[in-house]
């Protein structure tokens, strides 16, 4: 896979998660500071006459704010880097400003600065710093529950229908990511692993697999066209068998639906996805 052999061009120990976690001493306590940074291009990620650019630069917050989740991060500042046509109006400027300005609202973090360049597309980058007592990575271990948020399949049915019909339902995933922090921020101190899933449930369980040296038994079947669902960002999971009724309490608590779909177990996994990428 290309993405990969791209990112193997870099050696550093901060690579390989969802965020990178650098260490940093208060005078009070130590906590880690974690960076993550996601792009949202046209044409790549979306279409202009698919979203609004509103939508647009939400989602685009959104997708690195699922990255922050998952690494257990409260974010506390973003910088962006945006290009666009020089075609787009003042009004059309404040609409892609509004959606960033929203999501930072929604929450709790502030926009210090970044780039604007012009360009014949819009491309975004979103970088969120902020910070954990207690950063989740991807590796699991043995004999864990594995689960996720939510429900799958939905993303890839509507990128079907807009890639025919050019249009999206209004309250797509696809569109606007429901993300899970309610639920993940109370659960994590009982969660191992986790990994948002962004490019399908079966590449993120590779990935998990990869880390962890671990395979899977697994408790239900997932069909292929949801297991190969992208841009769901969901939360895959794992978590030992004692927190198994804190997990469910939890999961009530937030309203968050969870399935636990296998066990981890000595092996290997492999995706029968097609890449998303490349």
């Amino acid at each position: 896979m290309k993405e990969e052999f791209f990112i193997k061009q870099f050696k550093s120990p901060y690579i390989g998660d969802d965020g990178a976690v650098l260490y940093i001493k208060e005078e009070k306590e130590k906590r880690k500071e974690i960076i993550a940074s996601d792009s949202f291009f046209e044409d790549i990620h979306f279409k202009r006459s698919w979203f609004g650019l509103e939508e647009i630069s939400y989602k685009a917050s959104l997708v690195n704010m699922s990255d922050m989740i998952v690494m257990n991060a409260v974010p506390k500042y973003a910088i962006l880097n945006v290009a666009f046509p020089g075609s787009l109006s003042l009004k059309n400027i404040e609409n892609l400003a509004s959606g960033f300005k929203k999501a930072a609202s929604e929450y709790g973090y502030e926009i210090i600065g970044g780039d604007t360049i012009k360009n014949d597309k819009i491309a975004i980058s979103v970088t969120h710093i902020g910070y954990s007592k207690k950063p989740i990575y991807r590796k699991a271990k043995l004999n864990e529950f594995v689960a996720f948020t939510g429900d799958l399949g939905s993303v890839k049915k509507d990128l079907i229908k807009a890639l025919r019909f050019n249009k999206i339902p209004k309250n797509s995933k696809f569109k606007i990511p429901q993300l899970r922090n309610n639920f993940f921020y109370k659960a994590s101190k009982y969660i191992t692993a986790a990994c948002d899933i962004s490019d399908g449930f079966f590449k993120e369980l590779e990935r998990i697999s990869k880390i962890s040296n671990l395979g899977y038994k697994f408790l239900k079947k997932i069909d292929k066209n949801k297991g190969c669902s992208g841009e769901e960002y969901e939360i895959l999971f794992t978590f030992p068998k004692k927190n198994l009724e804190i997990i469910k309490n939890i999961s009530k608590f937030t309203k968050t639906k969870i399935t636990i779909v296998a066990i981890t177990k000595r092996g290997t996994f492999r995706s029968v996805c097609k890449e998303n990428h490349f």
